[in-house]
């Protein structure tokens, strides 16, 4: 990991508005997975209509004769962190889940934006300039994200990782071990809105990737606001949207039971608005599914100036 500032001049950006966003191309040198033109025309024309709509009976009869851990850990938790762990991971055993993580549009973006996430975490984690940067990570299952980016950093920073189902923190905590910050993060079992009871100090940086796409505007607004309520004035929020360009959203609701909310940039940015965020900046992972983006904790007095 380089300097801030000298990274910051390769991380691919774009400055938005809720009225207007720019696209820019992402950041080479960070192991993103692509797929040819020919392989996407492929997936467009044969494959996604043939997931979209075969019937959903039979599909998940076959995943459960291919023993598809991916499917299996859906089917019990839907977008949860076990299946998390396994798209991430990438390297599965059974052909069934060769196929979908591993030349799945979705599994495949989600490692790019797992790789970008934690990329720009650790430059904000380099610039903040803090003793040690503390940061928020709310719906943070294991947390493996914000342990790569700490990893990643030059700066040292330690953790606060919330979440209100706990089954994932000691995969979490051996996963914090393995890269010697086990000291530096801290899970608990809370609700966001209770969270100034269990902070010692207030949050440099909020990370809240991965949620947003199962939660509806309100739930989002009073997140993020209670969130800014814990933060100083131009702290960072870091957080995602999804775009219905991956092209099974069809598959994923009918035989996954994931029914994810796809929202631009822009609109999920206007409603980080409304809870005291600005100066947004978006990132696109190179398959265009995610945008990893950066918002800002306004002033107070300056909300009608955030943009």
């Amino acid at each position: 990991m380089n300097g801030g500032n000298e990274a910051c001049e390769t991380i691919y950006y774009l400055r938005m508005s809720v009225e207007h966003t720019e696209n820019f191309e992402p950041p080479e040198g960070l192991g993103f997975e692509t797929f040819s033109p020919l392989k996407q025309a492929f997936k467009r024309a044969l494959i996604n209509p043939l997931a979209n709509y075969m019937p959903a009976g039979l599909t998940k009869a076959a995943l459960r004769y291919g023993k598809s851990e991916l499917a299996a850990a859906n089917w019990t938790d839907p977008g949860g962190w076990r299946s998390m762990v396994i798209s991430y991971n990438g390297r599965c055993e059974q052909i069934a889940d060769k196929i979908l993580v591993g030349a799945g549009t979705v599994p495949t973006a989600l490692r790019n934006r797992k790789r970008l996430a934690a990329h720009l975490l650790a430059d904000l984690i380099d610039a903040d300039g803090s003793e040690s940067t503390h940061v928020l990570c709310l719906g943070a299952g294991p947390g493996q994200i914000i342990i790569e980016a700490m990893a990643q950093a030059n700066s040292k920073a330690h953790a606060t990782l919330v979440d209100i189902n706990t089954d994932s923190f000691d995969f979490g905590r051996q996963l914090a071990a393995e890269r010697g910050l086990g000291e530096c993060v801290r899970f608990i079992e809370a609700d966001v809105c209770d969270l100034h009871e269990y902070l010692d100090d207030p949050p440099h940086i909020v990370k809240m990737l991965g949620i947003c796409e199962y939660l509806g505007d309100e739930q989002i607004v009073t997140i993020a606001r209670a969130a800014a309520d814990l933060m100083p004035a131009g702290a960072p929020i870091v957080f995602n949207s999804i775009s219905k360009s991956h092209g099974t959203d069809r598959f994923f609701r009918r035989v996954f039971g994931l029914h994810m909310i796809h929202r631009s940039p822009d609109e999920l940015s206007g409603l980080m608005q409304q809870a005291g965020f600005g100066d947004f900046i978006a990132h696109r992972e190179p398959l265009g599914v995610y945008h990893v983006i950066i918002g800002r904790k306004v002033r107070s007095g300056e909300m009608s100036e955030a943009h």
